[in-house]
């Protein structure tokens, strides 16, 4: 863990950070609610985060790299499940109460302390080779698309369609544990439009107007939405003239792309000249965000990234966790695209929408200076 003195805040979001700024769209509880009786929500919630103990414990116990994995996934699932419990009955226990990144937290710090680095390393390899081999075809197929509007649309559709290789969700984690994912077959299965916030017309509109100098990403997970999602729509940016940064996680967190695995990633996706299928990547550039959960808090970033931001024109913040969960409402002081696909159903209630529903949030700031 890095110490609270490294981190700073993101140089983009509006100020004061303090009175504009909260990495939590779904209020949990409002000030007139009883401090120690929990709120419908978080019981909600509590028990959504209980309904992934299984599926995270069945990862742990299969992680070959710790002895005695399925002990110490048993003492895992039984420590996380009481800690839950505890927040039913009084949600200012544990350091409460209770939000997305705390609840978070609590259970990245209950694995790591039982000696489990990386449970989810097996599937990301995998799906990251899958997606890998896929690559080339995908962006293929996006540069036969003439039209500049259509070709942008079908990019932000496969940030989509990527973004559902998620195992935080307990149901998505069933379907890859049957066939893996199979990329342009979700595509095609998209909810169709309108979304439940759909400002994919703007987007498009200011598409080939406009071009940004610099834009960072905070990506997601590994396989194929950083693979088949992320890239080709960083790639398009790359040929739009915009310097494009990739903000990945500092340590592992469930199936979410880590720093050093983007690195790898991008060195087999080049060829010898130091290309992504015909793009200069000189201005394609890797940050670690400092960040070790599937959520974000952007006044705790790496100086690295605060250093690589502060001229950024464009942020954008790619995947339920960062995009919708933690930062729907955050402000910038720069244009700002919030994309991702909702993947647990409390989200799509809160939000009025439907499951496996789609994000599309952008923000454009007038130019004052």
């Amino acid at each position: 863990m890095e110490s609270d003195s490294e981190m700073v805040a993101l140089p983009l979001l509006s100020t004061p950070i303090e009175s504009n700024y909260r990495a939590c769209t779904i209020p949990y509880r409002f000030p007139s609610d009883n401090p120690k009786k929990p709120t419908p929500t978080e019981i909600a919630w509590i028990n959504l985060f209980l309904n992934s103990v299984p599926s995270f414990k069945k990862r742990a116990e299969s992680d070959a790299t710790v002895p005695d994995a399925p002990v110490r996934a048993q003492k895992f699932a039984q420590r996380y499940f009481e800690i839950l419990e505890d927040f039913k009955k009084d949600p200012e226990s544990h350091g409460g109460p209770p939000d997305c990144i705390l609840l978070c937290r609590i259970r990245e710090q209950i694995l790591r302390e039982l000696g489990f680095r990386d449970i989810f390393k097996k599937v990301k390899d995998e799906e990251n080779e899958k997606a890998i081999s896929l690559f080339g075809d995908v962006v293929r197929l996006n540069d036969a698309i003439d039209d500049p509007g259509k070709r942008v649309e079908n990019l932000i559709r496969g940030i989509f369609a990527g973004n559902i290789f998620d195992l935080g969700s307990a149901q998505l984690a069933e379907v890859f544990s049957k066939d893996g994912m199979s990329f342009l077959a979700s595509c095609q299965n998209i909810v169709p439009r309108p979304w439940v916030i759909d400002d994919l017309d703007t987007f498009k509109g200011k598409w080939g107007k406009k071009t940004w100098k610099k834009a960072v990403i905070f990506v997601d997970n590994s396989g194929a939405d950083i693979i088949l999602g992320i890239l080709p729509f960083a790639r398009e940016l790359l040929l739009q003239g915009t310097t494009v940064v990739l903000a990945a996680n500092d340590l592992p967190s469930i199936n979410d792309v880590t720093y050093p695995e983007l690195i790898e990633i991008i060195s087999k996706l080049k060829d010898e000249n130091g290309q992504l299928m015909g793009v200069d990547t000189s201005n394609l550039l890797i940050a670690n965000s400092g960040n070790d959960l599937p959520v974000i808090d952007l006044a705790r970033v790496s100086q690295e990234l605060a250093y690589l931001a502060s001229d950024t024109d464009l942020v954008i913040l790619e995947g339920m966790g960062r995009g919708i969960e933690t930062n729907l409402y955050a402000q910038f002081k720069c244009d700002s695209m919030k994309i991702g696909m909702v993947k647990h159903p409390e989200v799509a209630q809160f939000l009025g929408g439907r499951l496996y529903d789609c994000v599309i949030k952008y923000n454009e700031v007038s130019s004052q200076h």
